[in-house]
Formats: structure tokens, C-alpha cells, sequence
């Protein structure tokens, strides 16, 4: 049995002139971050791994629910492939995982995250939002025999104001 979370960075800021890549969360964004991932310390979710998007809004979104769930640098990875908004790459990187690892979340970026929850979870969801997880416990030994698991527990901003 594996467990994978996926989480959409939060909302970012298009006030600045940046490169896709660089733009900061937004207030909004900070905010609606605390709120999931201080939600998710009651399923006590203890990750092997966790691996970001290098985009600056996927990683400052990793660094707080890192902070507000005391997860350990030490678990942390930047992976570029996670910068995939297909999920082509994305779903290449979880089929590459070492099969020792059973618990993984992600941070990372839409189309790729909402078409990887559906695929892979047994709950349609029409849009991932910002600040959303999802985590899905899969029925395999091996990464590299990903297939549709159970969706068990989703997270979204709106849902806790």
C-alpha cells in the first residue's frame, strides 16, 4: 500500500513583472495555506518524501505546511519535472519513486494536479484549487505500477471559512 498527497501551490501574485517561475503567494495565499495545512494535522500524515515544484509559489506553499505539520527538512526535494502543468512529467516522477518509500506528498502546479487527483483517485474533482490537497492511498508494492486508487480525504480552502 502507498499513500500519495498532492497539494496545488497556493494563490500567487501577478502584481509583479516576474518570469512565471518567480511569482510570490499571494496574502490570500499564505492565509488559505495555514488554514489546509493546519486542517490536515488531525490525519496525522507522516510522509517518507516530500518533493516540490522549484516555482516559487509551489515552494513557499511546501514551506509552510512543512512549518504548521513539523515536517523535517531533511524529507524535503526540488524536482524541476514538478514544474509540469500536463502531469506527463509529474506522473513520471511518481512512477520513479523508490518502492521503500509508502508515503509521499507533492507540491505542485494545475492542469497536472487536478488531472492526476481524478486519475488516480476514485473522486471526480473539477478543479483542484489553490491551497488544495488531496491524498489517495494506492492498492500497489511498486511506484512504478501507479494505478487508480481511493481518494480518502481532500482538503480545499472553501470548505473551512
Amino acid at each position: 500500500m502507498k499513500t500519495l498527497v498532492l497539494v496545488r501551490h497556493a494563490k500567487s501574485s501577478w502584481e509583479h513583472d516576474l518570469p512565471d517561475r518567480d511569482r510570490p503567494l499571494k496574502k490570500r495565499g499564505v492565509n488559505d495555506s495555514n488554514l489546509v495545512s493546519k486542517a490536515f494535522t488531525k490525519d496525522e500524515f507522516r510522509p517518507q518524501k516530500i518533493i516540490s515544484s522549484p516555482a516559487n509559489r509551489a515552494f513557499s506553499t511546501c514551506r509552510i505546511f512543512m512549518q504548521n505539520l513539523s515536517y523535517s527538512e531533511v524529507l524535503l526535494e526540488k524536482n524541476d519535472n514538478l514544474y509540469d502543468f500536463g502531469g506527463f512529467s509529474v506522473l513520471n516522477v511518481l512512477k520513479s519513486l523508490d518502492n521503500d518509500l509508502d508515503a509521499v506528498m507533492i507540491f505542485g502546479h494545475n492542469h497536472a494536479f487536478t488531472s492526476l487527483s481524478n486519475s488516480l483517485g476514485d473522486r471526480y474533482i473539477d478543479n483542484l484549487p489553490t491551497s488544495g490537497l488531496v491524498k489517495i492511498e494506492l492498492a500497489i508494492d511498486k511506484w512504478s505500477d501507479l494505478k487508480k486508487g481511493k481518494t480518502v480525504h481532500t482538503i480545499f480552502p472553501r470548505d473551512l471559512k
